[in-house]
């Protein structure tokens, strides 16, 4: 008997086969099959072949066609980004997305190493180049990039009918689930690193619970102090970040000032640190006797202060859309900088999207997911780090051949071969993986 998930598949191969035969791609020793078959596939764009692949790979880089609006034909379409790592018909797919925009060299995921598989990368709409011409980011949604997401699959499908895995990382990770939510018959399993789940965007004590109990008491007291002796020299400091803002040609009109925009990198280098850290980077961490310089190297190696300048926010713009209006956002200790601090929740979405933009919140999106996930999610493997803020909340799946594994002393950037000997084991050559793949 044929599961939903070869039902899908059959459909769309049926959809598709024939201009993909016509294509002639399986006939060896043609150079040109996979292009072949590729430009046959509908609403596909083949932009160009790139160099640079692993022996073995061939890299395309795709544009595919998309609706707006996937419950209305007449809010028209946009092309998507999307690159594919061909290693061949007859091997896994991973679909994976970092929620953010394409990286347009070839660099294969974890699941991609594991399996041997070939893998479709797709940029998140409304980033990068996959903007709709006149957005309004109304249509920008779970649902929406979901429905992205179900759309390539059943395009491609025609040309790799084995198994299929998704995943993502951080933001990325959050869309694979997205995606399983509408459409879990999709792909036979998805693995999310590091994907955080805001259930209640009202009640953030999660996140400060966590970032108050994080690591060692000496690490996080000198985090917290070299914060407070930032904003303790804000004048210096402001008037620093200004300068390199005009030798740079750069302006702080979306969140309105360097002021501002040194206050809210200060109250996001706690999370960003714990984050991103290393044990080595401990020692780095600016003492009592830090001059300016090291001060405002440590807070911008830290926090990224290029990321508040107009350049480099705006296009984080449908970023900080998304945590305003379904995703939700974290909230900081702030104690220790009583007295310091000049702004009213300067770190929550508003002050990353133009005044121009509404932001109105949905409190009933990221309950929606955890539900899901809690209830019904099957064949789902999240790989957290111990330190890591991001997962505060984490995803706790319910439903069959779920885990959440935890790398030890792991930060947001955790990976499946930094699990022990024996997780490591449950999730790939032993495990999760090799039961996903195996059926197909």
């Amino acid at each position: 008997m044929w599961t939903r998930r070869r039902m899908l598949t059959a459909t769309a191969t049926a959809s598709v086969a024939p201009m993909v035969s016509a294509a002639g791609w399986s006939r060896p020793g043609r150079r040109n099959d996979i292009a072949d078959a590729l430009r046959a596939l509908p609403g596909v764009r083949l932009i160009e072949e790139r160099t640079g692949a692993e022996p073995g790979y061939r890299f395309f880089v795709l544009g595919m066609r998309q609706r707006v609006d996937h419950t209305d034909a007449s809010a028209g379409t946009f092309e998507q980004r999307v690159t594919l790592l061909h290693r061949s018909a007859d091997r896994p797919m991973v679909l994976f997305t970092t929620g953010y925009q394409a990286v347009l060299t070839p660099r294969r995921a974890e699941p991609t190493v594991l399996l041997d598989a070939n893998q479709l990368l797709l940029e998140h709409r409304y980033f990068g180049t996959s903007r709709p011409p006149a957005p309004d980011y109304t249509h920008l949604t779970i649902r929406q990039a979901a429905e992205d997401h179900h759309h390539i699959v059943r395009v491609f499908r025609a040309l790799y009918r084995g198994a299929w895995i998704s995943a993502g990382g951080s933001k990325g990770g959050m869309a694979s689930i997205y995606h399983r939510r509408f459409h879990p018959d999709d792909v036979d399993g998805t693995v999310a690193y590091g994907a955080p789940n805001n259930v209640d965007d009202r009640d953030d004590s999660a996140f400060v619970r966590f970032l108050d109990n994080v690591g060692s008491p000496q690490v996080r007291e000198a985090v917290r102090a070299a914060q407070r002796r930032i904003l303790l020299r804000r004048t210096e400091m402001v008037a620093r970040y200004e300068a390199w803002a005009t030798a740079s040609g750069g302006t702080f009109r979306i969140i309105g000032s360097a002021d501002k925009a040194l206050e809210i990198a200060v109250l996001r280098a706690s999370f960003m640190y714990w984050q991103d850290a290393e044990p080595a980077d401990h020692a780095a961490i600016p003492g009592p006797a830090a001059t300016s310089d090291e001060l405002y190297a440590w807070l911008d190696r830290t926090a990224g202060l290029s990321l508040y300048a107009d350049a480099t926010a705006r296009n984080y713009i449908p970023y900080w859309y998304q945590l305003g209006t379904q995703l939700g956002y974290i909230s900081v200790p702030t104690s220790h900088l009583t007295g310091l601090l000049r702004y009213r929740d300067p770190i929550q979405p508003r002050s990353f999207v133009p005044r121009d933009i509404p932001l109105r919140f949905d409190p009933d999106a990221m309950p929606d997911i955890d539900h899901w996930v809690r209830r019904r999610g099957s064949r789902l493997l999240f790989v957290n780090g111990t330190l890591d803020p991001s997962v505060a909340e984490p995803f706790r799946p319910g439903g069959p051949d779920s885990r959440v594994l935890w790398v030890p002393g792991g930060n947001h950037h955790v990976t499946i071969g930094g699990l022990s000997a024996a997780d490591r084991a449950e999730a790939e050559a032993e495990g999760m993986l090799a039961r996903w793949t195996a059926d197909s």
